[in-house]
């Protein structure tokens, strides 16, 4: 509910427009409040659980799987997730809440220098989410590379969600990304 007023507020007034105590003033609590759940006024706009998700999809999945169709479908699952499921053409509640968010991250210097530091935790959730499967520092590596890669693809499928308005489906833009950089075989752009 403080995200939810949060954005609305940014998006209204701007960012730098925006201080915290407008969004506490606006959720009906103190600042105090708004603190201990967002520590940083970035993180009002680009707290998810997102790398949550994506690590226990990547844990839940089998190892027998190339590990970049792992991290790839692990990523598309969460897209389905923070988009609220089935797309039907005009954004939902979730898919229009995350395009506000979106939106405040590409036009606000300091989000997207932070989002920059989200990319890494999310990197750290994938290959966290490999449990003991990644304890080498060959293995780690590898996963990192995997991770990085998979990233990449998804925030060019984001930004092409964004240019579009939401109008087209988030997890099957990620999915032609992946299929785009690694190849049909491993994810058929036709199918998720």
């Amino acid at each position: 509910m403080i995200q939810a007023h949060a954005v609305r507020l940014f998006t209204e007034r701007g960012y730098d427009a925006t201080a915290v105590t407008d969004v506490a003033v606006a959720a009906g609590v103190s600042p105090m409040t708004v603190y201990r759940h967002f520590p940083t006024k970035e993180d009002l706009v680009l707290f998810d659980q997102n790398g949550r998700i994506v690590g226990e999809r990547i844990a839940a999945s089998s190892a027998a799987q190339p590990l970049v169709r792992r991290i790839g479908n692990a990523l598309i699952e969460s897209a389905t997730a923070l988009t609220g499921g089935a797309h039907r053409g005009n954004p939902t509640a979730d898919e229009r809440f995350l395009l506000a968010r979106l939106r405040l991250m590409i036009s606000t210097p300091a989000l997207r220098a932070k989002h920059l530091d989200n990319q890494y935790v999310l990197q750290r959730a994938i290959v966290d989410g490999l449990g003991d499967e990644a304890v080498d520092p060959d293995t780690v590596f590898r996963a990192q590379a995997a991770a990085s890669a998979c990233l990449a693809a998804m925030h060019t499928a984001v930004m092409r969600w964004a240019e579009d308005d939401g109008r087209t489906d988030l997890p099957g833009l990620i999915t032609q990304a992946f299929a785009a950089a690694f190849g049909d075989a491993l994810f058929d752009a036709g199918h998720r």
